[in-house]
């Protein structure tokens, strides 16, 4: 039988021992109250545990303004609020009676934002009556942002920060499927850089990766729709994807954007068409049907891109993707 004196020892051990883990670890009481603050935990959050012992405010070393952290979650089973306070999670039961879960924190005491990996894990009494809750922490940061790099990379176009062909090619194929599912108008624009070559080869071709990004700019402050994609599709021509948007629609948003561009006043004096850096634009829509695919909207895009060309450039024309007889 264990005397209260070894029990006594065992628990002040238990507590010197967290108290020294190099991993930031808080432990709550059943009534969500601190009753440890480890070292590590203090040089994570800049808080000493003189501040926070014996209270709920050890939320204040994370976060501006008042929630529950997770160790609060599991304390009062409020499970539901997973899915809005974190930006990842484990469901209830994957990690025996714990929970783990990733978010962005702000620590207001030090001055960062970090991505912090956590995992809290309950202690019950022989009755099964919660005694505290332990919550351990991970700085992720610097994993999250190159995991974040790698991502952006992958998508985005690397000179003009759209979206690049790849990442065009996998949402235009999904908002055709949803749009044949739900009967909507797809559209689609095809933009050029009107004379880019001779652009290129008067000012050189470091001004023409400044022109393009300049171009790419003017046009993302146009497209502000969430559903809407803008893209660099090849060189210097230039896409956008518009679910839910018609014939009309579409050609409203080509030519703000054309004008958006001709109003930068980027001097082209071996331009054909002014003396400044124009565009030119072709539009195509669709309700789509099953015998259609996402290549005849493209196939239609860039026959109006043609046509405006031919038709002296610095101009949007538009057609509609009629579906066979």
């Amino acid at each position: 039988m264990p005397t209260a004196r070894n029990a006594e020892f065992a628990h002040a051990f238990a507590v010197r021992l967290m108290q020294h883990l190099v991993v930031p670890t808080f432990v709550l009481d059943a009534e969500r109250k601190v009753i440890i603050w480890n070292k590590a935990c203090e040089r994570l959050t800049g808080v000493p545990a003189a501040e926070v012992l014996g209270t709920r405010n050890h939320w204040q070393a994370f976060y501006e303004a008042p929630r529950h952290c997770l160790a609060d979650i599991l304390a009062l089973g409020r499970t539901d609020e997973l899915e809005t306070l974190y930006v990842a999670h484990s469901e209830p039961g994957e990690s025996a009676h714990g929970l783990k879960a990733e978010t962005w924190c702000v620590m207001p005491r030090v001055k960062k934002r970090l991505y912090l990996a956590v995992d809290a894990g309950p202690i019950y009494d022989e009755d099964g009556n919660l005694l505290a809750v332990v919550e351990t922490l991970r700085d992720n940061t610097e994993q999250k942002l190159a995991q974040m790099a790698l991502h952006s990379l992958a998508v985005k176009d690397g000179l003009t920060g759209l979206a690049n062909r790849r990442s065009f090619d996998e949402r235009l194929e999904a908002d055709w499927l949803h749009s044949i599912r739900e009967q909507a108008p797809i559209s689609l624009l095809l933009i050029d850089v009107d004379h880019f070559k001779l652009y290129n080869d008067t000012y050189g071709h470091q001004k023409g990766d400044t022109c393009l990004k300049e171009v790419a700019a003017a046009m993302t402050t146009q497209v502000f729709r969430p559903a809407d994609l803008a893209a660099r599709y090849g060189g210097e021509e230039f896409a956008v994807i518009m679910p839910n948007t018609d014939l009309d629609g579409a050609l409203r948003v080509a030519d703000r954007i054309r004008e958006a561009v001709e109003d930068l006043n980027l001097p082209h004096s071996a331009s054909q068409t002014t003396d400044r850096v124009t565009l030119s634009a072709g539009a195509a829509s669709a309700v789509p049907t099953d015998d259609q695919t996402p290549v005849d909207l493209i196939a239609a895009a860039d026959a109006a891109l043609y046509r405006a060309k031919h038709a002296g450039r610095n101009r949007v024309l538009g057609a509609e993707l009629v579906a066979a007889e």
